[in-house]
């Protein structure tokens, strides 16, 4: 009996062992924050282990919340960085006396090639004449860099900056629909013209469709005359994005409207001036007396 009591009391002291063992070790792994042993134990006690298999005699120290780091993609990184090194190039920043490449191609503050320069050389170049080093062309073979005053860079800064302006932003069209009967009023016709207009104003494309009325007896170009019809109230605005065509099979007829673009309204406004002139010049001649033959 004495022998079984001693087993039981060496089995109990080597879970215990065992127990402050683990914790130890539990412990190490929790201060080695990339330790493997860290890993694995964060694993096994956080995924695997439930609460109810641990034995109550061992007490095994809560580990430390997660910290979840930020998630990055090495394209979008790449990416950034590729876009904020463009934006510095363009922006015209001076250089200072950091210069990555060992050679580079130098342009004086007159628009002057010196040839390729060692950096140290073209460094105490900008220390004599007291100039500043701007990239050019980091593409090239060596790139391109240019000796330039403040008052260059800021006039050259504004420069760019008037060429942005310029340039035309574009953006998505935007298409409003419209569908009503060809058994429509004029008084009804006339308020979805203007509405049409009101949209086409505002650079929208206008997407028009024209049921097949009830009446049998209606012509087939009933509903092309009323998509020419509604097109004339806006002369020198709008034109066919898209001609009329059947749609549904053959029940209705659809088109799209769009603004004249800057060409167009040009044409548009040189061909009025043609006309009136030509009005104007027939009847001046009408206004002449005819021609009498003296004998």
């Amino acid at each position: 009996m004495f022998s079984l009591r001693s087993r039981r009391g060496t089995s109990t002291c080597y879970k215990r062992m065992a127990a402050l063992f683990l914790r130890r070790l539990t412990l190490q792994a929790i201060k080695t924050e990339n330790n493997c042993i860290a890993r694995c134990l964060e694993k096994h006690f956080l995924q695997k282990t439930a609460p109810a298999q641990l034995s109550v005699t061992v007490s095994v120290p809560r580990l430390p919340s997660l910290i979840h780091a930020k998630a990055f993609s090495v394209a979008e990184d790449a990416q950034d960085k590729k876009n904020k090194k463009k934006k510095t190039e363009t922006a015209l920043t001076s250089t200072g006396r950091k210069i990555s490449e060992r050679i580079i191609q130098v342009f004086d503050e007159k628009g002057n090639d010196l040839g390729s320069m060692h950096r140290a050389d073209v460094i105490k170049l900008v220390d004599k004449r007291d100039l500043k080093l701007v990239k050019r062309n980091a593409c090239t073979e060596p790139p391109v860099y240019q000796l330039m005053t403040g008052l260059q860079i800021h006039e050259e800064r504004m420069r760019l900056r008037e060429q942005d302006k310029a340039k035309p932003k574009t953006r998505p069209t935007l298409t409003k629909e419209l569908t009503f009967s060809s058994n429509i009023g004029q008084h009804d016709l006339d308020t979805k013209s203007k509405q049409i207009q009101q949209w086409i104003e505002k650079n929208y494309q206008v997407q028009i469709t024209i049921k097949k009325g009830k009446n049998v007896e209606d012509p087939e170009n009933k509903m092309e005359a009323i998509f020419n019809q509604i097109l004339q109230t806006m002369p020198g605005i709008a034109t066919f994005s898209s001609k009329p065509q059947a749609v549904k099979g053959g029940r209705a007829v659809m088109c799209v409207l769009r603004h004249l673009s800057t060409k167009e309204e040009n044409m548009y406004r040189e061909a009025q001036k043609t006309q009136k002139g030509d009005i104007l010049n027939k009847e001046n001649r009408n206004d002449r007396p005819p021609d009498v033959l003296h004998q």
